[in-house]
Formats: C-alpha cells, structure tokens, sequence
C-alpha cells in the first residue's frame, strides 16, 4: 500500500517550501524516521524523515521544485526490503556459468591484398620540396572566463530580502568603540581547561559579550524594543540571536530568555547552534524571533565593520578581532589585545546618546568581567 511523502508544517508564516536534495532515489530503502529529502524553506534547511520503513517508489517533486505545506511529493511502498538484499538475490539467480578460458593459439599471420601486387618499379628521383609555407600565428590560449549560474537558495533569498529591507525601512547608523580584551584573555587562559573538563565546552568571548549585552540593554531598553506600526514594544525579556555561518548563509538562531542562563549554558547552546547550522539540523522555532543580535566576525578576522539591523530588531552588536595595538595605560605606550566593536541601531527609536551609552557600558563590563559575573 503506498504511504505518502508530505511536506510538513515548518512554521506558523511559511506556506511554501522548495524542494532540496533527495536523499533517496526511486527503489532506494529507507528505515522509519531515516531522512529522505531535505525541503528547504526562507528560514531554514530541513530534513523530512520515511513515515514508515520501506522503499521509495516514486519521485513527485524533483530538486529545485516549489511544492506547498500538506502536498504530497512522492510515494513510499511499505516493508519493501532493502535494494541490497534483493539485488544479492537477483545476482545469484541470474549469474550465468562462467565460460571456459580461451585457448592460446600463435598469432595470425598478416593478412595481404588478393590482387596480384604491383610488379617493382624502378627508382626515380624525388621531387623538388615544395616551399616552405608562412609561418603560422600562434593559437589564442583557452579562455578561464567562464560563468556559472547556480540559483539562490530560499535562504539566501530571504537574506538578501531583509536586508534590503532593513536598509529601506530603518534609520541606520553605527557607532564604534574599542575594548581591551587583556582580562578576558588571561581569565579564558586560567580557566579554559578546568571549564572544559567540568562543562563538556570551551570557554569562549561570546558568553561574555551576551552577559554584558543583557546589563546594557537593562539600562538602555530602547535597543531591546522594536517599532510597531506607529508603537514602540518595550521588552522586560532578552532574546538573543547569535549569527552563525552556515554553507547556505548567515543564521540567526536563538537564545531564549538569556539572562537566565549562566556562561556555561550559553556556551553549550552556542556550541549547538553552530553543529545545527553545519548539517541543516536547525530547526524554525530556533531562527525565529530574538530581540537582539550579536554577529562575530572576528572568527573570520574581521577588523572592522558594520553590522546591519535583523528587522523588526532595533540593534546589533558586531565583534571583531582581538589583535594587539599600542595603546597608552599609565603614561606609557603599551601593546594590548584590542577589539574594535560596532553598534548598528536604528535612529528612529534610539538616539545618539543612548547607542554611545550603552556601547561604552559593554565595554566597561568586558574590560572588568568581575562585573558580569556578579551582574553589576
């Protein structure tokens, strides 16, 4: 009895997916729950799971195609064994017997014309050279220009959609400062090991940044708030997306309610968000929402940059890389490892002195982590 193949619900806003790899051809075993298409939607990569354990037998939808929410995109036979065992069977009913070695026999001798050959002729001088041809031009080299159309992927898409509606929509501006890193860097130095062995993770920045960035977004709420129609929605909680690169694009996923986590929670949920996003395992519910974003592109050696606002979001804070600069401490100049830090924000509900505020606060707590710690 055929069990259908349906593109299942991947969120309250999305309707349509686009059809991704098939895991499975046409005859291919699967067990239940193995995956065997990946659907892919403007928000996320999924993998869709065998309903039953069988062999799939036909293929509705192929890569590249639209197909909505609840449509069937191919069929499975149900309790088909796999195709290895019945291909092992197959072999050994319809293996012929092997034929007997050939016997080796002298070579054949080289065969001649029937026609009588043509008697000897006698010898005659060779003809005068022709002349010598003009010198060829030299052939162009291969052309290395060549181009190669590969379609955007819903994802990318989608990326590219918002921030050009961010561009559009918000006021943007950006606002930079820079850190010294030296405490934070001797504190991960001292305690990396005994953090790993006791948590299972490695003791990163990013924890810190998320610390410092919830203590400064209690003192200047307006960058955890958004624009609603003609409303300004203020929070009294802290969703936190963190970007992470995945092979299709940049994800946001999300650390829901992050001033109730402590640096070992937020490590591990860090750590777990970046192994989702290398195979397609996020799922829709971690990508959505957030009410602000930290993007590290110091991991990619970023010095400097700007970050743009993830919409309806009202800021985002963008590290960069630690790199030792001379900077003066006591009278003397000095080599520290120093981070440049950006705070994109959007003018319309955050003004000037709030962004330069609450960058100046993060700074002061990763300069003097003690103060995150006892959320000071």
């Amino acid at each position: 009895m055929p069990v259908a193949l349906k593109v299942p619900s991947v969120g309250e806003s999305i309707t349509e997916v686009e059809i991704g790899e098939w895991l499975k051809t046409e005859g291919g075993f699967a067990s239940e729950n193995d995956p065997v298409v990946v659907i892919e939607t403007e928000k996320a990569t999924l993998e869709v799971p065998a309903p039953v354990s069988g062999n799939v037998s036909q293929i509705l939808k192929k890569k590249g195609e639209k197909a909505a929410v609840g449509e069937v995109i191919g069929y499975m036979e149900e309790g088909s064994k796999p195709p290895a065992q019945n291909a092992k069977k197959e072999t050994v009913a319809a293996a012929p017997p092997a034929p007997p070695p050939p016997k080796s026999a002298e070579p054949a001798p080289a065969t001649v014309p029937e026609e009588s050959p043509e008697p000897p002729q006698p010898p005659t001088s060779p003809p005068p050279a022709p002349p010598a041809p003009p010198t060829p031009t030299a052939a162009p080299p291969p052309s290395d220009r060549g181009e190669r159309i590969v379609p955007m992927t819903p994802i990318r898409r989608r990326i590219a959609e918002r921030l050009v509606e961010a561009q559009k929509n918000a006021a943007l501006l950006t606002t930079f400062n820079d850190v010294d890193m030296s405490k934070i860097v001797d504190l991960r130095g001292k305690y990396k090991e005994a953090f790993q062995q006791r948590h299972g993770v490695r003791l990163g920045i990013v924890s810190f940044f998320v610390r410092a960035v919830i203590e400064s977004l209690k003192q200047i709420p307006q960058l955890n708030a958004e624009i609603r129609d003609t409303n300004i929605v203020y929070r009294d909680f802290y969703d936190i997306g963190i970007a992470v690169s995945a092979e299709k694009g940049l994800l946001v996923p999300v650390l829901r309610d992050a001033e109730k986590l402590t640096l070992a929670e937020i490590e591990k949920a860090i750590a777990g968000f970046v192994e989702r996003a290398r195979t397609n395992q996020l799922t829709v519910d971690e990508l959505q929402g957030g009410t602000f974003t930290i993007s590290n592109g110091g991991i990619y050696g970023s010095l400097m940059s700007t970050p743009i606002v993830n919409p309806p979001q009202s800021g985002v804070l963008g590290l960069h890389a630690i790199t030792d600069r001379p900077v003066v401490r006591s009278g003397q100049i000095v080599a520290r490892p120093m981070m440049y830090v950006a705070l994109t924000y959007d003018h319309r509900i955050v003004d000037g002195r709030e962004a330069v505020t609450f960058l100046k606060h993060v700074k002061e707590l990763i300069e003097d982590p003690a103060l995150v710690l006892l959320g000071l």
